[in-house]
């Protein structure tokens, strides 16, 4: 869900009192619906580390707050993504420039406690996605000595085991040890398809490649067993934009689909890949959606057995950035960074109906909708007034899919929010 790219005075009329009141129902809970996780790449504190702010969503109004001791330091230089595991007691953080993934616990309150660093099996993280026991993630490039962001290379997908713990709350660790891909630690990604070697059980690619694949996002069906992701050939002008598609078997080991080889995305007076920049899927596992950053729209596949197959392609806003599928009603949303907007959408066998523009923050980056209602969705803005970002808040129709301004939105977050993520409140801390 991501690309990269004061409350005023009035506060301090409010009484005392009022204020007191506030805190009294906010510890009690009564009116949190949601705990949402926006990091922030500015660097800050002694180690130069990013921030995650922990807001809160009331759940009348949509009205959004930090939490106390918020903000927390993300572990890591230049946080861009990031997920929460299935059972929702964490949440992972990507930390770009250090190649590191770092697992926080969430406390029933929403504070979050580092628990472990693991590093990513290639280099420069772009993004990760959550699936039961499975971490997956996308580097910009392979772990070979060969590259670099002076002399770059195609990127890859690695998988991370993750051990569901029994603590209370418990701590899901992804492991330090990438599934094995044969002899290596990680799937290439392929522009010329791949080769089977039977004798080391590992996937290549076919022949050799030349040309430089960049991930921009992946996506993990909810039924588990196909994962997706979005990449461009960068040597080429213009960009040609591709889906990769691979099965996702036991122990979270991948096989290419899609007949060995990447969906290619088509440029040109009818193509629709040039700068592919998110990917979604719908809540059945049949459809998935990728934005193009440069044409501006969402092309909607359906991807029965893991074949690719393109559907439509719909109009969005200039430059979109973010995309997120409602897990329970048949809307999509879409965030334009270019326009400061986010576009609704209906969904239909895959194909969209656009429903309304609705103005967010300057140059929204990630989006997201509450868990527990699904009434509520936020996007995270990474141009704010001078040094700080913002987070919009809207109100969700369940039987429109359009969208209202939460009350007082935009929020006040630290500088450059970059992803977001959320789990409900009153997460039971015993299973």
């Amino acid at each position: 869900m991501r690309m990269k790219l004061n409350k005023s005075s009035q506060l301090a009329l409010v009484s005392a009192a009022s204020l007191a009141a506030a805190a009294l129902i906010t510890a009690c809970g009564t009116l949190t619906t949601d705990f949402v996780f926006v990091t922030s790449s500015r660097a800050a504190g002694t180690n130069n580390y990013g921030q995650i702010d922990v807001f809160e969503i009331n759940s009348e109004s949509g009205y959004m707050r930090q939490i106390p001791t918020s903000p927390f330091p993300s572990g890591g230089r230049d946080p861009v993504a990031e997920a929460v595991s299935q059972d929702q007691y964490n949440l992972y953080v990507v930390n770009q420039d250090d190649n590191s993934i770092v697992q926080f616990a969430i406390g029933n309150d929403g504070k979050v406690y580092p628990q472990n660093t693991v590093n990513t099996p290639g280099i420069y993280p772009m993004a990760i996605a959550v699936n039961g026991t499975n971490l997956f993630v996308v580097d910009t490039y392979q772990p070979l000595p060969i590259c670099s962001t002076a002399d770059p290379c195609s990127g890859s997908i690695g998988v991370l085991p993750i051990t569901v713990g029994s603590g209370s709350p418990p701590s899901d660790p992804p492991s330090s040890t990438p599934v094995s891909n044969g002899d290596l630690t990680y799937m290439p990604l392929c522009k010329t398809g791949y080769t089977y070697t039977a004798a080391t059980s590992t996937w290549n690619c076919t022949g050799t490649e030349s040309d430089v694949i960049v991930p921009t996002a992946v996506n993990v069906v909810q039924s588990g067993g196909f994962v997706f992701v979005s990449a461009y050939d960068s040597s080429v002008t213009p960009n040609r934009g591709y889906v990769f598609a691979f099965t996702v078997g036991s122990g979270g080991v991948l096989t290419p689909a899609n007949g060995g080889v990447p969906h290619d995305m088509g440029v040109g007076a009818s193509g629709r890949g040039i700068r592919p920049s998110a990917i979604a899927s719908d809540p059945t596992s049949s459809y998935i959606f990728v934005t193009d950053a440069t044409n501006g729209i969402v092309a909607g596949y359906s991807v029965a057995s893991g074949v690719v197959t393109l559907i439509s392609d719909t109009p969005a806003g200039n430059q979109p950035s973010a995309i997120v599928a409602d897990p329970v009603y048949p809307y999509l949303y879409v965030t334009n960074a270019e326009d400061s907007t986010v576009t609704a959408y209906s969904m239909s066998s895959g194909a969209l109906t656009n429903l309304g523009n609705y103005a967010t923050g300057l140059q929204p980056v990630a989006l997201g909708i509450d868990p527990s209602t699904n009434h509520f969705l936020f996007t995270a803005n990474f141009l704010g007034n001078g040094t700080v970002g913002s987070v919009s808040g809207f109100e969700l129709s369940p039987t429109a899919g359009t969208l209202i301004n939460s009350e007082d939105s935009p929020f006040t977050s630290n500088a450059q929010p970059t992803a977001v993520a959320a789990i409900p409140h009153n997460t039971p801390t015993t299973k």
